[in-house]
């Protein structure tokens, strides 16, 4: 399931000014804004470049620019030779295979690249950053396929197959989502980019709209494929999910106190500050702000009403768990920001004008929290879980029927739905395993340290679907028990979520019925971030 929960207008993001914000990165990857490259950082790259060029003519070996790559990079390259290098470095390593990746990481590891580039610390020419801007522009979205990145040396298969792709070689997909063969969608572009001397003619037929691909010279291979980019663009993207889905959390354990007749006491401002962690603080006030002016929490405030002495660890402790999950999301969004000031390559051009091999390229910074949102989210999905289950076992539910069934018996309710969420909560625990803690040895013991970190992304991209569903189960849960509180009205913020899924075509109680279609429609609503917004409106006005 792909979230988009928020639609934003299309603007326009300038590159090389300041570095890319984390909304920016969403605005271009996810909603099709377009890209624009400062004038002084074209000036910029074409000094660099010029750096560049002079070593190319030493006869003292450079890496990158005279040698070879990897565990080659001793052998020196004839001149004549550079050209060919630049090509066999891409057309070799664009060794992805399996399922595409999805449009919106393509886009944003093409940013991200493409932002890097307008640094003028990778040496590159500036007819390179405008060609990846053009591409971005027309909606080119080069096939990237699910494995083949081992997250050091950069993400090297996936960012291969879109150089590659820059170059008129292999298969994109259009703005209309068509496949199609990159010099056919090259051609097809515009607004286009100058042709540059070096560069392939148009395609022919192209017309004004072509971009010319590129012809690789020395140091560009390396330059568009040593960084971390698709990592850090499903963190970013996954940063702005969870975001989400961690209000959507506060709003179903609100309506599952409410609907469980729990009491809203324990989420008192002044007891949260006796443990000052801000993410916690944060979730109290949502669910104080979801419970509010609650007739149902109103019917049994009386102590001579409700005897229970306190809720169940997965009602009371709501904001304790979804507020360390915020805190390790801030944590991540920390990370994301320094990198986005990164200029990651090897070599790169520092700014006395040297030509210097590092290790920036290393994943291990990003990889780390994306294995930490992974923990979160499985723990954030696993206490929603719980609180479902309450709901439909009447011997902890507080009066509600068995699997708020119908004719008890004869019905089975919402008792299957509650498995699913129960299957989906034992992947999202294997899915919390470390990518980061393995390291599997490449090019020859070059590269023996490896940090996993594509594959760190790739498996909490999947993570967030199951917590997106997993939540949806719980708010499908909540309404109808909500319902089955009349002639007690839940508050105005429960009620609108209610209201929301009743929208969506989902029904109240009643005789069973075809369950999976309603599963479906709320978690739709839940990735679209309505449940959130109808929950927390008049928190947030």
């Amino acid at each position: 399931m792909s979230i988009a929960h928020e639609t934003r207008e299309s603007t326009v993001v300038t590159i090389g000014e300041t570095p890319l914000r984390p909304e920016d990165v969403v605005a271009v990857a996810r909603h099709g804004a377009r890209v624009e490259v400062a004038p002084e950082s074209l000036s910029r790259v074409a000094t660099t470049r010029a750096l560049v060029e002079g070593l190319a003519d030493d006869p003292e070996p450079h890496y990158g620019i005279s040698t070879g790559f990897g565990a080659l990079a001793t052998t020196f390259i004839a001149p004549d030779r550079r050209m060919q290098l630049q090509a066999s470095l891409i057309r070799s390593h664009a060794a992805g295979v399996g399922p595409e990746v999805e449009r919106e990481v393509v886009r944003a590891l093409m940013l991200l690249r493409l932002q890097t580039l307008a640094t003028g610390h990778t040496g590159v020419r500036p007819v390179v950053v405008q060609t990846y801007a053009a591409m971005l522009n027309a909606g080119i979205t080069p096939i990237v396929r699910e494995y083949g990145s081992l997250g050091c040396s950069g993400d090297l298969a996936p960012l291969s197959h879109v150089a590659l792709a820059a170059m008129g070689e292999g298969e994109v997909r259009t703005a209309e989502g068509d496949l199609v063969p990159a010099a056919e969608a090259l051609a097809a572009a515009g607004p286009t980019r100058p042709e540059a001397p070096g560069d392939a003619p148009a395609a022919p037929g192209g017309g004004v709209g072509t971009v010319p691909p590129l012809v690789l010279r020395e140091k560009e291979g390396l330059a568009l494929i040593n960084g971390t980019d698709g990592m850090l663009g499903m963190l970013l993207l996954a940063i702005d999910d969870l975001s989400m889905l961690l209000d959507t959390a506060d709003v179903a354990a609100g309506m599952s106190v409410e609907a469980q007749l729990g009491t809203d006491a324990v989420f008192a401002a002044d007891l949260q500050a006796l443990r000052p962690q801000l993410g916690q603080a944060a979730s109290a006030a949502n669910l104080r702000a979801v419970l509010a002016d609650s007739p149902i929490v109103a019917s049994h405030r009386d102590p001579s009403v409700c005897t229970r002495v306190q809720d169940a660890y997965s009602l009371r402790c709501s904001p304790q768990v979804h507020g360390a999950a915020r805190d390790t999301v801030e944590h991540a969004r920390l990370i994301a920001s320094r990198e986005l000031a990164a200029a990651v390559d090897n070599p790169v051009i520092t700014d006395d004008g040297r030509v210097q091999s590092n290790g920036n390229f290393h994943g291990a910074p990003v990889a780390y929290v994306l294995d930490f949102l992974a923990i979160a989210v499985a723990d954030v999905a696993s206490i929603s879980e719980r609180r479902t289950d309450r709901a439909l076992d009447p011997a902890r539910s507080n009066g509600l029927p068995p699997f708020l069934a119908h004719e008890v018996g004869v019905d089975s309710g919402l008792m299957i739905a509650q498995y699913a969420a129960a299957g989906i909560v034992s992947e999202l625990k294997r899915l919390a395993v470390p990518a980061s803690v393995d390291s599997i040895p490449s090019s020859a013991m070059q590269e023996d340290h490896v940090s996993m970190g594509w594959a760190a992304a790739r498996k909490l991209r999947r993570a967030l679907d199951g917590l997106t569903r997993v939540l949806a189960i719980e708010v499908l849960t909540a309404a109808r028990a909500l319902d089955l509180r009349a002639p007690l009205q839940p508050g105005p913020a429960t009620a609108a979520v209610r209201g929301l899924v009743r929208a969506a075509g989902v029904d109240g109680p009643g005789t069973d019925r075809f369950l999976s279609p309603e599963m479906e429609a709320v978690a739709a609503l839940v990735a679209s971030g309505a449940v959130a917004n109808a929950g927390l409106a008049h928190a947030r006005a």
